[in-house]
């Protein structure tokens, strides 16, 4: 089986000059980064939805669980981000330990859930704006908002179809900009944007726990209703699978590799720091938000900040909380974009994909080509796909990314036990497996159209892998010349 030594890897890490990405993030910048995907509109949604549906008031607990489960697969990443900083995160790690056929699957599985995932925001963002417009009675026609497979039926009983859906395109190409002008800029966007969203969830905690009335958490755990899953200690299990994609963002750090100054310091702190820092304010969060309203206020709502505010003297910060909804999906496509270029750009260097994906900008010193490519292909499926097609963003490829990283660690620590690590995996085996375990559990409790929806994808992978990458591969090539 095709594998990339760590001696090559290494090698790669190293490489300077015209064609390589600019090594421009520290961790202060890393630790933004991962904060501006976690904190997006879920926190927002999904606390909501899991305190009235499974864990009540608990749904503090359930956010610790996920962090827990987070927290094995961080570790995880952190020692490999310090043995292999190299763009591709997963991917790349795979290639190492598991061979380039399995490095070739979870770099196409994570291509598809960052385009589905950004494209997703992008239709959703334009909702909240037409939102926060109408509050400054400013109205976009309806046809420009929806795609062509949408209807909407008017204030008079009119029925309109839609055209296209403008907002979510312009968003998609306007961060697509961003990202081609260097890492440092969208880092710097990505850091004001991470400040005003912290802000803002700091503002809600700070207003809102003077208003808590402690009768709202009795009784703190709700007794099972005799389903699993709703409430008792099973509900805070299922709860925790809910906001557990919340957490999703850490794991996109680890993309940024080649672009960190002293990754074997950097990576772990932005990794580590992301995913301690957003524990925090998810805990205060979800305790406040039960603490100000009862938690059955919020069935079948997906805006319960706005229910706890009505509670409050301070109804004025509904509107600051949409446009906090707003930044925090900006954000969060910009890290999807930035992400999926660098996992295309680290297949196209290895030969897996065409060389315009790996071409990088003589100025800007990023995968321009491979930007411009997808944000255009992001921004058609956006503006002309409706949300019901494009899917709830899905974590089931990011799940088995986890799989493969902690089983890689177990793989490297017997295989290359030597090898300079800048940070080391505690508790080895344990950690690794216990994220294995709780992966593949959360993996198992996924829809079944999910799965499918994965096995056509890979499908298709399978198929280009096979018809162009491997014939392509550098490492194939190399193997032959010998």
């Amino acid at each position: 089986m095709l594998k990339k030594s760590l001696a090559l890897l290494r090698q790669e890490a190293a490489e300077t000059g015209t064609n390589t990405l600019k090594r421009s993030l520290g961790g202060f910048s890393l630790i933004t980064i991962g904060i501006g995907v976690i904190i997006g509109a879920g926190l927002f949604s999904l606390t909501g939805i899991a305190a009235a549906n499974n864990a009540g008031p608990a749904v503090t607990l359930s956010f610790l669980v996920a962090a827990v489960g987070c927290a094995f697969s961080a570790l995880c990443y952190a020692e490999f981000a310090s043995m292999v900083p190299v763009a591709g995160s997963a991917y790349t790690y795979s290639y190492a330990t598991m061979g380039e056929l399995f490095a070739w699957i979870i770099g196409w599985d994570l291509i598809l859930e960052y385009s589905v995932g950004a494209a997703t925001v992008a239709i959703s963002w334009s909702q909240y704006l037409v939102r926060v417009l109408e509050k400054f009675n400013l109205h976009i026609p309806p046809q420009l908002v929806m795609s062509p497979f949408e209807t909407a039926k008017l204030a008079d009983g009119t029925l309109v179809s839609g055209v296209v859906n403008v907002p979510a395109m312009l968003i998609v190409l306007a961060i697509t900009a961003i990202i081609i002008r260097g890492t440092s800029g969208s880092a710097w966007f990505n850091g004001l944007v991470v400040t005003l969203k912290v802000a803002v969830v700091l503002v809600f905690i700070a207003l809102g726990w003077q208003y808590i009335a402690p009768a709202n958490y009795q009784p703190y755990i709700p007794q099972n209703t005799g389903t699993f899953g709703e409430f008792g200690l099973s509900g805070i299990l299922r709860g925790a699978g809910v906001v557990f994609f919340v957490f999703i963002g850490f794991d996109i750090v680890a993309t940024m590799a080649q672009e960190t100054k002293n990754p074997q310091k950097n990576m772990p702190i932005g990794i580590i720091g992301s995913l301690v820092v957003c524990t925090v304010l998810f805990v205060l969060f979800g305790h406040v938000l039960t603490g100000v309203a009862n938690y059955t206020e919020f069935k079948d709502s997906a805006a319960p900040v706005a229910i706890a505010i009505e509670k409050t003297p301070y109804g004025w910060l509904s509107s600051a909380i949409i446009i906090a909804i707003l930044i925090g999906y900006t954000s969060v496509i910009l890290v999807d974009l930035m992400g999926q270029s660098r996992v295309f750009f680290s297949m196209s260097k290895d030969g897996l994909l065409p060389k315009i994906f790996a071409e990088i900008h003589p100025i800007f010193r990023t995968p321009h080509k491979s930007n411009l490519l997808l944000g255009a292909f992001i921004s058609l499926f956006a503006g002309f796909v409706p949300i019901t097609v494009v899917g709830e963003m899905t974590s089931i490829g990011t799940l088995l990314a986890f799989v493969m990283v902690c089983l890689g660690i177990l793989i490297m620590r017997k295989k290359e036990p030597d090898a300079p690590r800048g940070f080391r995996t505690p508790w080895v085996p344990v950690v690794p497996v216990l994220g294995i375990l709780t992966c593949l559990l959360m993996m198992v409790s996924l829809p079944l159209d999910t799965w499918l929806r994965l096995f056509v994808w890979l499908a298709i992978g399978l198929a280009i892998y096979y018809g162009y990458g491997k014939k392509h591969s550098k490492l194939w090539q190399a193997q032959q010349a010998q």
